[in-house]
């Protein structure tokens, strides 16, 4: 053991002294330096990956899920209130209702096979019970055209179907694919670690120029300096593409929040419709859907409001102003039926208040998906060529430090 210990001895002398000596230090800065150029390089190209990745899936997958699981629950919010409509005109249902029903379950449908593609677990059961609510509304249908007052049951038992378990299901695909979108907006967001770590690295070189101008009485090395304007540049650049990416999401999270506000408003436009034509079908026990159609429309009037304050734009104000005036023909249904004349208060459904307010939600949201769009095509426009820029530079600075200090390390030979 005596004989082993003394070679090792020796070496860890030879080792501390070479650390202590100036050739020594250099080259253990040599490597440190391009270690963390490389570490810094390769940090910085990631995140800028991440950032892309996460853009992409805003632009092609997220956003259009989000937007799929929004056009379930609006198709099939529409298809009960129309259906429910189409039965107030007893016997054979008026043709353009009847094509709209089945636009709407059309539409239920495709959108549906799009989200299960990539939640199954949450379509499950929108999957099954679908096909049990049409088949209840066919024979809703075939018993009102034969006049029997069995048509008005079925047409409540789909009714309730729809709002217990179909609308329920399709809010919770809504809400988990609103929560992609949100997720993904957070990873393209600024990269401060990365940032940091690369604006250490800039004061490592500084660090590294002064003590060799110490030791060599010499002011400039021009490998280092390459290498010192190489990082700086590389980090400018992540940077400032980085700001702009950020400014761009921000402006994204405006738009799909202005999207979820605006969907939310057409959903309850929808429900309140539904509770408007039900309250006429129960003809006279329809208190509950009346008492529920207000405070639909309460909350109808909340989300208007709210999205005028994210973005006032002209579509917003006139599905205000259509809103009010569905409102004061809604008074008149009401004024009408409970006076009696069912006929009267039948007719005034067809006022075209609501389609007008419909419409303009319809034109709101397909605006506010434009914004988002445009603002996450800038944000990926931004990230062009930033990869490979980063690279580049990396291995400029690595062979900066490498050369600068090489030059030195031989004058101690």
């Amino acid at each position: 053991m005596v004989i082993d210990s003394q070679p090792r001895q020796a070496l860890v002398r030879r080792v501390t002294g070479l650390a202590r000596s100036t050739p020594g230090r250099l080259g253990l800065i040599v490597v440190v330096l391009v270690v963390a150029g490389l570490a810094s390089g390769w940090l910085s190209t990631w995140s800028v990956n991440r950032q892309e990745r996460a853009l992409e899936d805003l632009a092609t997958r997220s956003e259009p899920l989000a937007h799929a699981a929004q056009e379930v629950y609006r198709a099939l919010q529409d298809a009960d209130a129309t259906a429910a409509s189409a039965f107030l005109s007893g016997g054979l249902e008026p043709p353009q209702l009847r094509e709209r029903y089945e636009k709407d379950i059309a539409q239920a449908q495709a959108a549906l096979s799009v989200a299960t593609a990539s939640s199954p677990d949450l379509t499950t059961t929108l999957s099954a019970q679908l096909p049990v609510y049409t088949g209840l509304i066919e024979t809703a249908r075939a018993g009102n055209r034969q006049g029997f007052p069995v048509g008005a049951a079925y047409l409540r038992e789909a009714s309730g179907l729809m709002r217990t378990q179909l609308l329920p299901a399709a809010q919770e695909l809504y809400r988990a694919e609103t929560d992609r979108v949100g997720k993904a907006q957070d990873e393209a967001d600024f990269p401060l670690v990365p940032v940091l770590v690369a604006l250490a690295f800039v004061v490592a070189l500084v660090l590294a120029q002064g003590y060799l101008t110490r030791k060599t009485n010499r002011l400039l090395n021009v490998g280092l300096l390459v290498a010192t304007g190489a990082a700086v540049l590389s980090l400018l650049w992540v940077t400032t593409v980085s700001v702009l990416v950020m400014n761009n999401v921000s402006d994204s999270r405006t738009a799909s929040a202005k999207v979820d506000v605006l969907a939310q408003a057409r959903i309850a436009t929808l429900t309140a419709r539904g509770e408007e034509t039900l309250t006429l079908v129960a003809r006279g026990a329809g208190q509950s859907y009346e008492k529920n159609f207000v405070e639909v429309s309460e909350r109808l009037q909340g989300l208007l409001e709210q999205a005028r304050r994210l973005d006032d734009t002209e579509a917003v104000g006139q599905a205000t102003t259509h809103f009010r005036q569905w409102q004061q023909v809604h008074q008149r249904i009401r004024e009408a039926d409970d006076a009696g004349q069912y006929t009267e208060a039948v007719a005034l459904i067809g006022d075209p208040a609501f389609d007008s307010l419909d419409q303009d939600l319809v034109r709101s949201i397909g605006e506010a998906r434009q914004d988002f769009s445009d603002e996450v095509a800038v944000a990926r426009t931004s990230l062009a060529g930033t990869v490979a820029g980063v690279v580049v530079l990396a291995l400029v600075g690595a062979t900066g430090v490498t050369t600068g200090l090489w030059q030195r390390l031989k004058e101690y030979r």
